[in-house]
């Protein structure tokens, strides 16, 4: 007998142990989703269009070695103070990466947010009612009534109500806000580096403007020089007055193109100012033609670029966030616990409200559980799979994009150095025609037609020679933009980061002033 009973005491522990464990692995949780895989894509050995591979590069080279990579201040590599303040400007000013800012805030709020479904949520309604029941309520006979009764209740309730996570629906939520976090903060750093590449553009444009009009003041001045020798010819009868119309319609024409300069030059000026945010009309810039070629630039390995482009790390963390969101989906199809209970104090005076016989209480748990809804779950499951299969698409699409983009720029920065030496050959080659024509004419072996055409020659080519150096000034900083700049996977914020409630100062309310 005693053996028999010591036996169902053991078989009750064990079933104890059972039940315990079982629960304390529902209340653990379990995710219901799908695990994620970062997605791997395969980068060339090398960048085909970098001058390094090629044996004649005439005269522009990558920075060495191989591997390095640009950092930080990516616009300081043009040594150029005057573009150095600007970006620190732009950096504090710019409209459009605070509005970029805040939305990473916005997306930081989130997470949050999100957290909070961890925890019990709690509630207080204190209450004061009187109330005064009818005089007509209550009479059976028909008689008199004795008048109504008056009551008064003073109530001091609490409600407490917390659902586990059992299915890991909350975690697959705060997963997707904490990626969604770190995608907004890559869109940042793609709209500062958009930023930070428009106005270095700009500012080199604004350059090649002011070698432009370098260019045709000379020219000017040079034509009138040589306007006046032709008239002196023309008044000591020398000359004919041709040659006179000729030379003054040739001043006249490069007149009027050095007055059209400055109307690309005033818009780049005022878009700088945009982009610092100043008003126009209280920005400028000073006169400083282009003097210098780009430097070597940094390129690195190809490998290195899926790390470096803020872009790509974006549509990586798209994916994360998607691929969770297909876990709170799933969990859909699971129970969900709701424990609650109700409890505090209530009496019908206030000296009595905070006595021990005042409390009440209740508690117990809900189980509830969707038997029909019409395919929704499954859709909803079905929608997120597809958001994931298409945000790897667009993952795949940046990274094919980012080395198109590099490939572009290395072999525009290459082949426009190689066209540029060119083309000052050719300019060296017009200023020879045109003193050559100068002396035939001089002599009176040609007419002057022929040094109007020789000089009109130097002045395209002149010309051409600037707006190749400024393009190849620009499409360096692009080449730098679609490098990454000076950014790099591991300034990307962790979870842990994006889930820090913010200081004072990135929630403060900022008041519109008017400053005109």
């Amino acid at each position: 007998m005693k053996s028999s009973i010591g036996q169902s005491r053991q078989v009750s522990a064990a079933l104890c142990a059972a039940h315990a464990a079982v629960l304390c692995a529902v209340l653990a949780g379990c995710n219901v989703g799908p695990k994620y895989l970062p997605p791997t894509m395969t980068a060339p050995a090398a960048f085909k269009e970098s001058p390094a591979q090629f044996k004649e590069t005439d005269g522009w080279t990558v920075a060495q070695p191989q591997d390095a990579a640009l950092r930080g201040k990516w616009w300081e590599i043009y040594n150029d103070p005057d573009l150095n303040a600007l970006e620190d400007q732009l950096n504090i000013d710019n409209q459009n990466i605070r509005q970029a800012f805040e939305n990473f805030m916005e997306a930081r709020a989130l997470v949050r947010e999100a957290r909070s479904q961890y925890f019990p949520t709690v509630a207080v309604g204190p209450s004061y009612t009187r109330t005064r029941t009818s005089s007509n309520v209550g009479s059976t006979t028909g008689t008199g009534s004795t008048g109504g009764k008056q009551s008064q209740v003073f109530s001091l309730p609490g409600d407490v109500s917390w659902e586990p996570d059992l299915w890991d629906r909350v975690r697959n939520a705060v997963r997707a806000s904490q990626y969604t976090a770190q995608l907004t903060a890559a869109d940042l750093e793609v709209e500062r580096l958009t930023e930070q590449a428009s106005l270095a553009q700009y500012f080199f444009e604004i350059r090649g403007q002011d070698a432009l009009q370098k260019l045709f003041n000379d020219t000017v001045e040079a034509d009138r020089k040589a306007l006046e020798v032709v008239r002196a010819a023309y008044d000591t009868g020398v000359g004919d007055q041709i040659s006179v119309v000729e030379a003054q319609t040739t001043l006249e024409s490069a007149q009027s193109a050095a007055i059209n300069i400055g109307i690309a030059r005033a818009q780049y000026e005022h878009a700088i100012a945009m982009l610092i945010g100043k008003p126009a009309s209280a920005f400028s810039i000073p006169v400083r033609p282009i003097t210098t070629a780009p430097p070597p630039i940094p390129v690195g390995l190809p490998s290195q670029l899926l790390e470096r482009r803020p872009d790509i790390a974006a549509a990586e963390r798209n994916m994360a966030a998607a691929n969770a969101q297909i876990g709170v989906a799933y969990a859909a199809y699971y129970p969900a616990l709701t424990i609650s209970a109700t409890g505090g104090m209530e009496s019908s005076a206030l000296k009595n409200l905070l006595d021990w016989p005042s409390r009440f209480w209740s508690v117990g748990p809900a189980l509830s559980e969707t038997v029909y809804d019409g395919g929704l779950r499954r859709a909803t499951v079905n929608q997120y799979i597809a958001t994931y299969n298409a945000n790897l698409a667009t993952y795949r699409q940046s990274v094919l994009t980012a080395f198109q983009q590099v490939e572009d720029y290395l072999a525009t920065v290459r082949i426009l150095s190689q066209q540029i030496r060119r083309q000052q050959e050719a300019v060296d080659s017009s200023e020879t025609f045109v003193r050559l024509e100068s002396g035939r004419y001089e002599t009176g072996i040609d007419p002057y037609i022929d040094v109007v055409t020789a000089q009109t020659s130097l002045l395209a080519n002149r010309q051409s020679l600037a707006n190749l150096e400024i393009q190849q000034m620009t499409a360096s900083v692009q080449l730098i933009e679609s490098l990454g700049g000076g950014w790099d996977r591991s300034q990307l914020p962790t979870p842990a980061q994006v889930t820090q409630s913010p200081s004072k100062s990135e929630t403060r309310i900022e008041r519109f002033v008017n400053q005109n």
